[in-house]
């Protein structure tokens, strides 16, 4: 079936064809939300094929599809590829007037809450398995920041109120690249000999804020330059051309040059999306720019989502490790409680929140590729499969029953007027 290697384009126009095969059954059968209908269908469809191959010994297909889901590289795929493009996708449509209302909440969690996090599920990932603390804390910081890509694609269907879904959004956006930066940074201390960073305290705050700091002076000043070249230019097939060039150069020369990629394309797509749409774009290119960037973030999406339920062939759950996994989904949820309440209990005394504003920002704090992909580059060491495995269950335990209740939550806690 697989006995030959597949090319890039290949693999592509395979993904595809099956990203619209499994949209199509969710579609018609399962009626979920479409990304989160894909993975359900490529998941089910994963087990379905272990489950036949053990009845059935000889047909051997989950080793071939195995090499094939390894061959395609999911933590290269998303962290170098594909991320760009769907934090740049996300950020154009997060205007700077409604983030700039919730800015404290969303600056306070998107650190404070990252590293309490971090801090509370390492510690108590470390006393459920015994891992040594500073691998521990890795744990804690891929599994600690929400993804944006799954937080925004849920966000489309759960009709939240404006603030909470600015505070919501704009937060995942960001804590991802803080917690992307946090990891390369416990990563280097917990494997120095594996890392390409440097170890020691001064090593990892200069590290931090290379890549914090320099990420977002880079994507403000590549999507200022682009801003103002789009202000020459009334051509509106052009224009989109300069945003994808934006998004993907961007990304590819923050990564050359060692700051943080997500913050740069977050940057960069918040200045595009704002500014520029208001100052650097006629009313025919702002809705072809947002009619594109629509398309190719519900595609990448479907994409994403289809490889998320094909990764359980990499990941190779380990029936032994499930037990550690269910529990550390309490932990994960502990870790996101109290990254979202010690920020907002901070604020109280200066702002007013919305009802439910707690337990629905923790329940809607959805984990994500991006955590899958953090554990899958991880040096090899002998708590990778107990760490992949917790990830995985995570993950998907996130996407599918938070994803799928939390406008649930929404409606039921936080039924007053909106409040800043």
């Amino acid at each position: 079936m697989f006995g030959y290697p597949m090319n890039l384009l290949q693999i592509a126009s395979l993904l595809i064809v099956l990203a619209g095969a499994f949209g199509a059954i969710n579609h018609l059968f399962l009626k979920l939300p479409s990304a989160i209908g894909i993975l359900v269908v490529a998941l089910a469809a994963s087990l379905a094929t272990m489950a036949f191959d053990l009845a059935v010994p000889g047909w051997d297909i989950s080793n071939q599809i195995r090499t094939v889901v390894l061959g395609i590289d999911f933590s290269d795929a998303l962290l170098e590829g594909m991320l760009g493009l769907l934090l740049f996708a996300g950020a154009l449509h997060v205007k700077l007037t409604d983030l700039r209302a919730v800015w404290p909440t969303v600056l306070l969690m998107a650190t404070i809450g990252v590293g309490l996090s971090t801090a509370l599920i390492g510690f108590g990932f470390s006393w459920l398995t015994g891992a040594p603390i500073l691998i521990a804390l890795v744990f804690g910081a891929l599994i600690s920041p929400t993804d944006p890509v799954a937080v925004l694609g849920v966000l489309r269907e759960a009709n939240l109120r404006k603030s909470l879904e600015t505070q919501i959004a704009g937060e995942s956006l960001f804590n991802d690249g803080v917690g992307y930066v946090v990891f390369l940074v416990l990563v280097g201390l917990a494997f120095p000999h594996d890392s390409h960073a440097e170890s020691g305290a001064a090593a990892a705050i200069t590290l931090f804020l290379q890549e914090a700091v320099g990420g977002a002076l880079l994507g403000i000043v590549l999507g200022w330059l682009v801003f103002r070249v789009m202000r020459l230019i009334d051509d509106y097939s052009l224009e989109v051309l300069l945003t994808l060039g934006l998004a993907f150069g961007g990304y590819t020369l923050a990564l050359w040059l060692h700051v943080s990629a997500p913050i740069a394309a977050v940057c960069a797509g918040l200045l595009i999306g704002d500014i520029g749409a208001k100052h650097g774009m006629s009313a025919q290119t702002r809705e072809y720019v947002d009619k594109f960037w629509i398309l190719i973030d519900e595609i990448l999406n479907a994409v994403l989502f289809l490889l998320i339920g094909f990764e359980v062939f990499a990941v190779q759950l380990d029936q032994s490790l499930l037990p550690t996994a269910v529990l550390s989904i309490a932990l994960a949820l502990l870790g996101r409680l109290a990254a979202v309440a010690c920020p907002i209990l901070m604020l109280r005394p200066f702002r007013a929140f919305g009802p439910g504003v707690i337990p629905i920002m923790t329940w809607g704090g959805i984990k994500g590729g991006i955590s899958v992909a953090l554990a899958l580059s991880l040096p090899e060491n002998e708590w990778k499969p107990l760490i992949l495995t917790v990830t995985y269950v995570i993950v998907i335990f996130s996407i599918i029953v938070q994803g799928l209740t939390v406008a649930r939550v929404a409606r039921k806690l936080g039924r007053e007027p909106d409040l800043v």
